[in-house]
Order: C-alpha cells, then structure tokens, then sequence
C-alpha cells in the first residue's frame, strides 16, 4: 500500500505542473507544436511498457489499431489542442481545476456509452457541485486577471472530449492493454496532428533547440512519467484507488502555479477547488461503493 501511495503522489505532483509547463512555454512554442511534440514524446515514453503487455496478448489486430488511431485523433488533435489554447487564454489554475471536472462528464458518457456503468443517484448529485466549482472558477459575473471566458470555453471543451476519450477507451483496456492502448493512441493522435500541421502550413520543429529543456519536462516527465507512475498505481491496485491522482491535483495545481507564475488565488479560486473536490469524492466514493 505504501508503494501505491507513492505512485499517487508523485503522479499526482507531476500532473499538477502540467498547466505551469504550458504556461511558460506560452508564446515560445507554437499551441499546436507543443502538444505534438509532447503526446509523440509521451507515447514513445509510454511504448516499451507497452510492448511489454503485449507479450502476454499479442500484436493488436488492425481492426483494434483503427479503433485506437480513432481514440487518439479524439485525444491530441481534437481535446489536447483545445487544451492547449485554454492554457493561452486563461490562468493555469483556473484551466487545471475546471479540466479536473472530467470525472463527471465521463460518469455521464459512460451512462451511455458503456452497459456496465450506468448512471447512479450520487453520480446525479455530484453534478451540482461540479458545475457550481466551475461556475466559481471562471467568476462570469467578474472575471480575474489573467481568465477570459473563451479560455473557459476551451477548458470545459477540452475536458468533456477528454473525457469522451477515456470513456470509448474503457471499451478496448482490458484486451489492448492500458500502457499498450495508451501509447498507440497518444501516438497515432500525434501523427493526425502532424499532418493537420503539415496541410495548415505549422511548423512542427522549428525553435525545438531553444525551448527543449520545457519540451522534454513537459513530453517526458509529466505526459510520460506522469502516466507511467498512474498506470503503475492502476497496476498495484485498481483503477478506483489510482484515480485519487486527479483528486489531489486541483488542490496542489494552483499552488504550483502561485509559486512558479505568481497567479493570485482569490477567494472564488478557493470555492472552486473546493466544490470540484467534493464531485471527485462523490464519484470516486460512488465507484468505490459500487465495486
């Protein structure tokens, strides 16, 4: 158990620096280079254990290969961009907190995507919360320095597509494998990027020696190490209990970005985080009690 807490806490810590990488890459790297470069680093990172738990099952079929080249165009081209462009356009804590609201727009995808996860009361009721935690994050009535309400947008786009990825990806783990499904579609959505880039005339290496160091942090340690440390925890428990590294990170995300960006928390920051956290709970409570 001791194990799978560290796992959760360093996945947890280096998710939480997402946003701030981002964020000081801003107007440095090109939105659509940087998630380019950082899900093709990431899926390569991901691959050899990958590989790994193919061992046990197999070369993927091509039709398993269409359907995980489908998963990753909905990932890094379509939800990844989108993430992107909401880090340009608002704080990297306001975009952290709402993108964690993922959990509930996946509880209501997988009600009608997937037989064996349906809809409960307390996933309903975690609703509420989580749409008021948005609701105080982007402060409409009065936004802060830093927030647009086109950066909000983007956020809440980019976490409903994430989460419509990780619901129709639930259908293919078990016989892909995670690691294995993970890195295919990370790469295959990377190449789908590639070559929106190459047709809208985008560079996609041009300055790459100038910004590596925030690259490489952003493509190794926390696209891949991130999600190498998560799928160990997934491994060395369940899937419930690893899902607690996205419960902490509204809490540790906006303290990351005070301290390396100097972003002010104001109070609606506080109720935000908060609101966010109790919807996490619910469902992961939900999921625990459920089985």
């Amino acid at each position: 158990m001791k194990k799978v807490a560290v796992y959760i806490a360093l996945s947890s810590l280096i998710f939480s620096t997402m946003e701030v990488g981002l964020k000081i890459a801003q107007g440095a790297v090109d939105p659509f280079q940087m998630t380019f470069l950082r899900f093709l680093i990431g899926g390569a990172c991901l691959l050899p254990f990958g590989l790994m738990e193919l061992r046990g099952k197999g070369l993927p079929s091509a039709r398993l290969l269409a359907w995980q080249a489908a998963l990753g165009v909905v990932c890094v081209p379509v939800s990844m961009v989108l993430f992107q462009l909401s880090v340009t356009h608002s704080n990297a804590a306001t975009v952290a907190v709402i993108f964690c609201s993922n959990p509930i727009f996946i509880a209501l995808f997988a009600h009608f995507l997937n037989k064996n996860d349906r809809l409960t009361k307390l996933k309903l009721l975690a609703i509420a919360p989580a749409a008021a935690g948005i609701i105080f994050m982007a402060r409409p009535w009065d936004m802060r320095a830093g927030d647009s309400a086109v950066g909000v947008l983007l956020s809440i786009s980019s976490a409903m597509l994430f989460a419509l990825y990780s619901t129709l990806s639930a259908r293919t783990l078990d016989k892909a494998g995670t690691c294995a499904q993970t890195s295919a579609s990370f790469i295959f959505g990377a190449l789908a990027l590639l070559i929106a880039m190459l047709i809208a005339g985008i560079p996609a290496f041009d300055g790459l020696a100038a910004n590596l160091p925030i690259i490489l942090y952003v493509g190794i340690v926390v696209t891949g190490g991130g999600y190498i440390l998560f799928f160990l925890a997934v491994k060395s428990s369940n899937s419930t209990t690893a899902s607690l590294t996205f419960f902490f990170k509204p809490a540790i995300a906006p303290v990351m970005a005070v301290i390396v960006l100097g972003e002010t928390i104001t109070w609606n920051v506080y109720a935000g985080i908060a609101l966010v956290l109790l919807a996490s709970y619910m469902i992961i409570y939900d999921k625990r009690k459920t089985g």
